[in-house]
């Protein structure tokens, strides 16, 4: 018959006359970059498009209708009934004023070490005139509670006015145990404040302030949230607005009472970063409304958990190791990988990047030059992961890094049997 062949075989003859150019410099980048780094993250286009408009009158009308609604809204994404606070100001910004407002000069905080982040607000804590006592972990664990709390009841004279701990690190990838936490701070009977940074985790990890005993929460806009940098957040319960009235360390911009005050401009000291409110509001309408807070918490539980397989996969070889070593307390909101050959750490990140246009992140802290961390936050999809995943396997084949199976096919397959129809 006109048109017959023998099945495959123009394919094959097709196969034998196609050549491909060599790869040297040509790359693969050209095309949309795909940023999967732990923060900040992909900001939605109509996120983006939110802040395309002109400036508005601060001192009545929409804009202040937008604040009040974006701090009732803050109350549900805390889970508190206590104060949330917007600041004009990055995560650091945020650590600042939960300390200030809560906090003498002198007075001893207990950070918990479990990464670089809760030690980094440990020195911001330092720099303001408290005094700092680090409860040291391995950058592969989580924090141990049972020594948080043999460390608690050791401190008789309560000194310790103060306890700092990140839910999610991501220069580590651990979530830590925040209810275990405050198990143990209650079990010791100690009366201090239970500080926690959110950054990493709010709108992907679950977290419910009030019913976790939190006294302050803070958090910056720029990763679960989905908004540009620039907004720092902080919640104060009951416990830390008592404390507020005696902190001597608090300046105006970051005053809890100042900003109780009856007059707009008072929410932020000052003008309002209005487009970043813009651009905000319009992320949590994304979050809360649009997809519904457990619903992205569940969508971030399943593209970490994808993520994860595939890692699991490529550690057989054992050129690849998990950072965090209890699958329990891996994050998810990064994973973090460790490298047999240091020499590796940077050189796949750039690799990664400048031949495929994946925009991974290199190792930080302890981790500094021995790894690499894959962001997996905010607005992101499994076609964002599983193309993620898809250029770190092509990578590693690219270096002749060996491997003992396909992490991507691993993925898929768990993904798929995960997401199945059940009515098909």
């Amino acid at each position: 018959m006109l048109g017959k062949e023998p099945s495959g075989h123009r394919h094959d003859a097709v196969r034998q006359t196609r050549s491909f150019p060599k790869v040297h410099s040509m790359t693969l980048r050209h095309g949309r970059e795909l940023l999967m780094i732990p923060g900040p993250t992909t900001i939605p286009d109509v996120v983006l498009q939110a802040m395309h408009r002109p400036a508005v009158d601060i001192y009545t009308g929409e804009l202040v209708d937008m604040t009040d609604r974006c701090l009732a809204d803050l109350k549900r994404l805390f889970g508190t009934a206590g104060r949330p606070y917007i600041y004009a100001a990055n995560g650091h910004g945020a650590w600042e004023a939960a300390l200030t407002n809560v906090l003498c000069r002198g007075d001893k905080v207990l950070v918990l070490e479990s990464g670089r982040f809760a030690l980094g607000w440990g020195e911001t804590a330092s720099s303001i005139g408290l005094a700092v006592e680090v409860l040291p972990q391995d950058f592969r664990k989580a924090v141990d509670p049972a020594a948080v709390q043999a460390r608690l009841e050791a401190d008789t004279a309560h000194e310790i006015r103060a306890v700092l701990v990140v839910q999610v690190d991501t220069a580590s990838g651990v979530r830590n145990d925040l209810a275990a936490i405050r198990a143990a701070i209650d079990a010791a009977g100690h009366p201090a404040l239970f500080m926690v940074d959110t950054v990493a985790s709010l709108g992907i990890e679950p977290f419910a302030m009030d019913a976790l005993g939190v006294d302050v929460a803070m958090c910056g806009a720029q990763k679960g949230l989905m908004t540009p940098p620039g907004l720092g957040l902080v919640a104060a319960g009951p416990k830390a607005i008592a404390a507020h009235p005696r902190a001597d360390l608090v300046t105006r911009y970051w005053d809890w009472t100042f900003r109780d005050g009856p007059e707009h401009y008072m929410k932020y000291c000052g003008t309002p970063p209005e487009h970043l409110l813009f651009a905000f509001r319009r992320a949590l309408d994304l979050l809360l409304d649009e997809e519904g807070l457990a619903a992205a918490q569940a969508r971030h539980a399943l593209l970490a958990e994808a993520t994860h397989r595939a890692v699991a996969v490529w550690a057989r070889s054992g050129a690849l190791e998990f950072n965090i070593e209890e699958p329990s307390h891996r994050a998810n909101s990064v994973t973090v990988v460790r490298v047999a050959d240091p020499a590796l750490g940077a050189r796949f990140v750039a690799f990664c990047r400048d031949r495929y246009g994946l925009v991974l992140s290199n190792g930080i802290g302890d981790l500094g030059g021995k790894g690499f961390r894959i962001g997996h936050m905010g607005h992101v999809n499994a076609a964002a992961v599983m193309g993620t995943l898809g250029v770190i396997e092509t990578a590693l084949v690219a270096l002749g890094i060996p491997l003992s199976g396909s992490g991507v096919a691993e993925a898929a397959a768990w993904l798929g049997s995960a997401t199945a129809d059940d009515a098909r």
